[in-house]
């Protein structure tokens, strides 16, 4: 418990002092936010802005689990080095599509073409190697089986060896797609995205600690949990959950830096490897609901104006249509951490409702 302690507190405190000089180094370099004109008009006040903002995430979240197992002379493990791998792999594609933007000075860095083959490529490596490290009982960090709050009897490896890790690469990739560009699409007000991610990640910790607590290889109980490393998943959670509170300060309106495509992807990362690999790949859509909610609603207007010519919302993401409604910023970010909040309670509910019941 000490180590997820030492994470939280380490990677807030790096975030919460690195930011300032990370701002003024973009600055200095003239790293602005390029603001879309089609936008909503009162974020043009936002241009110039600094950006990339999630380097101060990824780095104080990388050097936070470092610092915390060397604290109490713990080792690492694969589970938390993949989780961390697939955070900065997707924040390092996030991070060439910020650069191309600021050096370009345009809405659009990578392509959709070039983003989709960076992300694949950091989600194939993921997946296929958390398949690999047994521990001594032959548990994975990941498990070709479906899970909700733990593995279900839907098993992928059941369609035959090599075709059993292609559907789960692709089922890994799936997540991984869908949550790094779910808060992708939630990174649109000043500290919505990093509040909400927040939330997400102290369920991780909650959730980490329990399955470890409850794990098989500790108790013998029917309602046990095969979790490789519960408790380092915890202490990435806190890494991640730390460096977002920390960044927050500086990110909460009126901002000072966006986190960029470089935050906002590496966030969603973490969040879809921490799920895959706690066994709670279901969960997370309900835990992330905010940003579930948020997806749908750019898949519900590209839809209804392909198809019909009209839009449903005033503009998408939803936040957008809020603001062009006349809402102000703060409230919208203030009601939507609300939902966020009541989401991962939810999640949290369901999860420690099936323990309850007996699984």
């Amino acid at each position: 418990m000490l180590v997820v302690l030492f994470a939280a507190t380490f990677s807030l405190i790096l975030a919460l002092l690195g930011t300032p000089m990370l701002i003024r180094l973009l600055v200095k370099r003239g790293y602005g936010q390029f603001i879309r004109d089609d936008g909503p008009t009162s974020h043009h006040t936002k241009r110039g802005t600094p950006t990339m903002g999630g380097l101060v995430i990824i780095g104080a979240s990388l050097l936070a689990y470092a610092l915390a197992h060397l604290a109490v002379w713990s080792p690492v493990t694969p589970s938390g080095l993949l989780v961390l791998f697939l955070m900065t792999g997707l924040g390092i594609v996030g991070l060439l599509d910020d650069y191309i933007k600021i050096s370009k000075q345009r809405s659009l860095g990578l392509n959709s073409k070039q983003k989709l083959a960076g992300q694949i490529l950091v989600a194939v490596i993921f997946s296929v190697l958390a398949l690999r490290f047994p521990d001594e009982r032959g548990i994975t960090p990941a498990s070709t089986a479906i899970s909700f709050v733990r593995d279900t009897g839907f098993d992928l490896a059941a369609a035959g060896g090599f075709v059993g890790l292609v559907l789960f690469v692709l089922w890994a990739n799936l997540m991984i797609a869908g949550t790094s560009n779910g808060v992708n699409l939630t990174d649109g007000l000043d500290g919505l995205a990093t509040g909400a991610s927040t939330m997400v990640f102290a369920a991780y910790v909650l959730i980490g600690i329990w399955t470890f607590n409850q794990n098989c290889a500790l108790t013998v109980d029917a309602r046990c949990y095969d979790v490789r490393d519960a408790h380092d998943l915890a202490v990435v959670a806190a890494c991640g959950m730390g460096a977002c509170f920390g960044f927050l300060w500086w990110n909460a309106s009126p901002a000072k830096i966006f986190m960029g495509d470089t935050g906002s992807l590496a966030l969603g990362g973490a969040l879809a490897g921490l799920a895959i690999v706690s066994r709670t790949e279901l969960l997370i859509v309900v835990l992330g609901g905010l940003f579930v909610i948020i997806t749908m609603s750019v898949i519900i207007q590209v839809a209804s104006f392909k198809s019909t010519g009209k839009r449903v919302f005033r503009m998408a993401p939803l936040q957008h249509h809020f603001e062009l409604l006349g809402w102000q910023e703060v409230t919208i970010v203030i009601r939507f951490w609300i939902i966020a909040g009541l989401f991962v309670a939810l999640g949290l509910g369901l999860f420690y409702a099936e323990w309850v019941v007996g699984g």
